[in-house]
């Protein structure tokens, strides 16, 4: 994969994020059949659908690609289909729209509700675990890959070196809680049904609009002061989460293949911050101390199956703060990643 020394445009940073790695390609050439990625529309959703068509037009494999959301912004549509992802129009919990959808023998599974959740506590658990409930009927002989979040597993140690799959997840919050209803709904699925799916347990991918340390690097830019109180983290470039995602389909199992998907390293905000500054010439104000537990999970499963990430923390850091500096579009969606309390 080309790593450029500088991202200067939405175009170069979203052919990056879709940019298949030689994993995704060796899968996608094996994987029977076309792929159908569900909630589309999201943060992830474009670039990963494009990876796949990417991969297989890579690995000389004819499939469809199919993009399913309700497209608020038609923008995105349009530019999926220019980069020959077919997209259908869907509201997913509407059962009779789900029903007409076209078969697909894998399917991506995005479709989900975090931020906005305290507020619209019914919407988030209907679209948390209804919705797979849904899916899992209307797909029951496919292989299904569905995002789930580390958030399942409360906050945990920061000494630890973050949760395992087999612990035992403790979520806060209604969002938590959903997600691990999601969860559930789609192991009893999976067992019932025969259905082999894997559960994507993602700790903040990261982008140069959005992510954990873009929020950080606004703030250092801003001359913001950085609360230290939520003081460590994991994330992960996109396009690794991306390509460890479809590489996925190969360990699929039933009941479902829990795993973790962030970066090797526990990430200190504090030492983050800082950096930024150092890149940015910007002094750095903090506020409050690190607690000793955080969201953490531990990759150790997925980097053992699917390679470490291909992009560095270093090169995170670097292209993010020119990337602000510059000026640099924004999704103008704060992760919360600093919130305690499990609300979003």
């Amino acid at each position: 994969m080309a790593t450029p020394e500088s991202i200067t445009n939405v175009e170069t940073l979203e052919d990056v994020l879709s940019q298949p790695t030689e994993g995704v390609i060796e899968t996608l050439g094996r994987l029977k059949g076309d792929i159908i990625v569900l909630g589309v529309a999201g943060k992830m959703g474009p670039t990963l659908a494009r990876m796949a068509r990417r991969a297989s037009e890579a690995a000389g494999v004819r499939r469809r690609v199919i993009g399913v959301a309700r497209f608020s912004e038609a923008r995105q549509q349009t530019e999926l289909q220019a980069h020959g992802v077919e997209t259908i129009r869907c509201d997913l919990l509407d059962e009779a729209a789900v029903a007409a959808l076209p078969d697909a023998p894998n399917v991506v599974f995005m479709a989900g509700m975090k931020f906005g959740s305290t507020g619209q506590e019914a919407l988030t658990w209907a679209m948390n675990c209804h919705l797979p409930a849904i899916v899992s009927k209307r797909y029951p002989r496919s292989r299904i890959v569905a995002f789930s979040t580390g958030n399942i597993y409360g906050l945990v140690p920061v000494a630890g070196g973050g949760s395992l799959e087999t612990d035992a997840p403790n979520p806060l919050g209604d969002y938590a809680m959903s997600c691990l209803g999601r969860e559930r709904i789609f192991e009893h699925f999976s067992r019932r049904l025969g259905i082999p799916m894997a559960m994507i347990r993602l700790n903040y991918a990261c982008e140069l609009r959005y992510g954990v340390l873009v929020d950080v690097a606004r703030r250092v830019w801003a001359g913001e002061t950085v609360d230290c109180a939520m003081g460590h983290l994991n994330t992960i470039w996109q396009t690794d989460a991306n390509a460890m995602t479809l590489q996925a389909f190969d360990h699929v199992a039933t009941p479902p293949r829990l795993l973790n998907v962030t970066g090797p390293e526990v990430l200190n905000v504090r030492d983050m911050a800082t950096r930024f500054g150092a890149l940015m010439n910007k002094h750095v104000a903090f506020s409050g101390s690190e607690a000793p537990t955080a969201l953490l999970a531990n990759a150790t499963l997925a980097q053992r199956l699917f390679g470490p990430p291909r992009v560095s923390v270093e090169q995170m850091l670097r292209w993010i703060a020119d990337w602000v500096m510059r000026g640099g579009t924004s999704l103008g969606k704060p992760t919360h990643f600093e919130s305690r309390d499990g609300k979003f």
